[in-house]
């Protein structure tokens, strides 16, 4: 079972507890044509808004877009493009950039200095041009990512500081500039030449875009990038160096400002006090109006390309109409307001909305159940049997989902930080760190060479072979037929075992939700889980059996022909025939379960073990009938204050093969294992799991089999 968050509180078999959950991220068919048309419909915003230009100037200037006036706009749109691809990627990475507009005429009249002035070679003042817009990155690169300044103002302050260098410049060197003349064909083509009737400086912004789209999204440093913009402080967690990304971020941003006042420079060859002024506020508004988010972590290249085509022809509009500098500034002003409030809004209600649309219940009803009051007839009847459990790694290990024993009578449990541990026989106060999986191990069994396979959350079916090297077997399996979203990938790989042919069965519990958010199925209670079978022979996997409410708990029948499986939100356990006459086929054992069934295993008397991770109550048994209110739940309550199943109390019981109850052991008030969620028998002793337990819980059985061991028994080494 995989982990949910630990409630602290009393366990109280009346009330449901709450679990906390915060995000959601798959996609079921029922919805995803509604995710789908919100985010075409997020993606589509700004191509609207740029036929919306495109068409009002085009009917309040006929010739607008003439072939002459196309040419001058695309090579303006070239070196403004550029400008507006380095705030993006600042804004990507979570930061600003408010110098650009200053670097922008650093850029220029270093260029047109270091060739008029200086009269160094072309290729000379191009690197140096590029390494000075690199350098002021490389201050704010500092300044923000290793000194932790706000990005808002520093930048500022870097704006101030280079443009009065920049005026510094102009003063001393404005002259001699503009009394220089450059004699090089090749200025003259970055100025104003053409590749295949295309400006070279819109062809070049437009092959830099492609670069860094690439880049961006195929890329470890792109995905680094959204990463750190995303969630610095996740980021930080996985490994992922925060502080390099934001500054490498910063100078990748100053040298492609450069870039740009490079061609400036070209085109125009002359350098000016108003050079880049205002350009911040402008590119700001074309990357925001593109969709790019002020927040961080959300954005693309094309987004930004599109905000710059808009904002650009938006302003050789309104000039070419004759409207004043002043108006054009509050048109800009306007529109970056309006971009803002939109996208600051999104960012604040688009897990509520997202929430409205993912949650998506259905009427479940469950069959009626014996009570569980003490001293009853019921064969649920409370007890204490698990009261005398005896504890073993107390405070030692963190959230034992299942535990497994070898030969040796070593225990085996998975951990909450992606470790196997194995407890040392005979008195297991030694333990050592088996395997490193990675993600969360649950369900476990051994194969017949001694090999243990494990079911990882988030990850599949894995193999841990006696040299401890860790294998995947699969991550995948068949696509569910006429399904619109892709299933294949593997969610929530839960428990397993094997079959006496080596074909391992394990169960999926959902393939909505993840190792966080789990729960959340529960209050959909649709058949979001499903059975997979996967073939060592011939190295296949496919889904045997679909449309299941969170199966658990898999346990390889003594007849070797079927196994049990425990549908958790279903409160029921079934048998399914995978070989002999009856294979294809599903019989109910147990029907109604007073709680939430977990994993099962065998006993050596041929009976069963099966672990309760909970228990029913009356207030969700109604809810489950009830999915408007489920819904209606999802959509105006927090989600801490939910309606989920009571998983603070759990019990062991055993039944035969017929479902018939042969004993139910509980331990009244979760002194030992509040939450149990699987249990082995070995020599005589039952081992019992809890996903959040810090130990492993060891209980004596009288008249059990002293020498029986699952894994040899079961595989006729015994």
């Amino acid at each position: 079972m995989p982990a949910a968050p630990l409630i602290d509180r009393e366990p109280d078999m009346s009330l449901a507890e709450p679990v906390t959950y915060w995000r959601y991220r798959l996609i079921p068919d029922h919805v995803v044509g509604e995710i789908l048309a919100k985010r075409w419909i997020d993606n589509a915003i700004p191509f609207f808004v740029l036929i919306i230009v495109v068409a009002g100037f085009s009917y309040l200037m006929p010739g607008f877009f003439s072939l002459g006036g196309l040419t001058t706009l695309t090579r303006q749109l070239g070196e403004f493009g550029l400008v507006v691809i380095a705030m993006t990627i600042v804004m990507l990475a979570g930061g600003i950039d408010l110098s650009v507009g200053s670097n922008f005429a650093l850029a220029n009249i270093t260029a047109l200095a270091l060739l008029n002035v200086y009269e160094l070679p072309l290729g000379v003042a191009f690197i140096l041009t590029l390494a000075v817009g690199a350098l002021v990155g490389l201050v704010n690169g500092i300044l923000v990512g290793y000194l932790r300044l706000r990005a808002f103002l520093t930048t500022l302050v870097t704006l101030i500081i280079v443009r009065a260098v920049v005026d510094m410049l102009l003063l001393q060197l404005a002259v001699r500039i503009s009394g220089g003349f450059i004699d090089s064909d090749l200025w003259d083509f970055l100025g104003d030449g053409t590749v295949l009737d295309i400006p070279f400086s819109f062809a070049l912004f437009i092959v830099i875009a492609l670069l860094t789209h690439i880049v961006l999204s195929r890329t470890r440093p792109g995905w680094q990038l959204m990463a750190v913009g995303g969630m610095r402080r996740s980021a930080y967690n996985v490994g992922i160096p925060v502080r390099r990304t934001i500054c490498l971020a910063y100078v990748a941003s100053g040298t492609l400002v450069a870039l740009a006042g490079f061609l400036f420079a070209a085109r125009l060859g002359g350098a000016g006090s108003d050079t880049g002024l205002g350009m911040e506020i402008t590119a700001l508004t074309a990357a925001v109006l593109g969709g790019n988010s002020l927040g961080g972590g959300r954005g693309s290249v094309a987004k930004a390309v599109f905000g710059a085509i808009i904002i650009m022809i938006l302003i050789n509009g309104l000039v070419r109409l004759g409207v004043p500098s002043g108006a054009s500034s509050l048109v800009q002003g306007l529109i970056l307001l309006a971009a803002v409030a939109i996208d600051v809004r999104w960012l604040k209600n688009r897990h509520k909305v997202l929430a409205k649309v993912y949650v998506s219940p259905t009427y479940q009803s469950l069959p009626a159940t014996l009570g569980t009051a003490r001293n009853s007839s019921s064969p649920y009847a409370l007890n204490d049997k698990l009261r005398g459990v005896s504890p073993i790694g107390l405070g030692e290990i963190d959230g034992p989902e299942d535990v497994i024993l070898d030969e040796e009578d070593h225990i085996y449990a998975g951990t909450r930080t992606g470790d196997i541990v194995r407890f040392l026989a005979p008195d297991y106060r030694r333990q050592e760190v088996f395997a490193h999986v990675g993600g969360r191990p649950l369900g476990m069994a051994f194969a017949k060479d001694g090999a243990l396979l494990c079911c990882i959350g988030g990850m599949g079916l894995y193999r841990i072979g006696k040299d401890r090297q860790v294998a995947k077997l699969t991550d995948e399996t068949n696509r569910t037929r006429f399904s619109v979203i892709d299933d294949s990938r593997l969610k929530l790989a839960d428990d397993l075992d094997i079959a006496p042919d080596g074909r391992v069965f394990f169960s999926e519990a959902t393939i909505r939700y993840e190792m966080h958010e789990w729960p959340v199925d529960c209050l959909e209670s649709r058949g979001n889980g499903r059975i997979v079978c996967y073939d060592p022979n011939s190295n296949t996997t496919r889904t045997v059996l679909r449309n299941l409410i969170f199966p658990n708990g898999i346990c390889m029948t003594h007849d070797g022909v079927s196994f049990l499986f425990a549908e958790t939100w279903g409160c029921r356990v079934s048998r399914y025939y995978f070989d002999g006459p009856k294979a294809g086929t599903v019989e109910p054992v147990i029907p109604n379960l007073p709680g939430y069934p977990d994993n099962i295993n065998r006993a050596s008397d041929g009976s069963y073990w099966l672990a309760l991770v909970g228990m029913r109550t009356p207030s969700l048994d109604l809810a489950l009938r009830m999915p408007g209110f489920r819904r209606r739940m999802a959509r105006r309550v927090a989600p801490d204050e939910w309606l989920f199943p009571n998983i603070n109390t759990g019990c062991v019981i055993r039944f035969d093969e017929k479902g018939t109850i042969l004993d139910v052991m509980w331990d009244l008030g979760g002194e030992n294992h509040p939450m149990i969620t699987s249990m082995r028998e070995h020599k005589g002793h039952l081992y019992i799991g809890g996903i959040l337990n810090n130990r492993i819980g060891r209980l004596p059985l009288e008249g059990f089999d002293p020498s029986w061991t699952g894994p040899a028994s079961y595989w006729g080494r015994g």
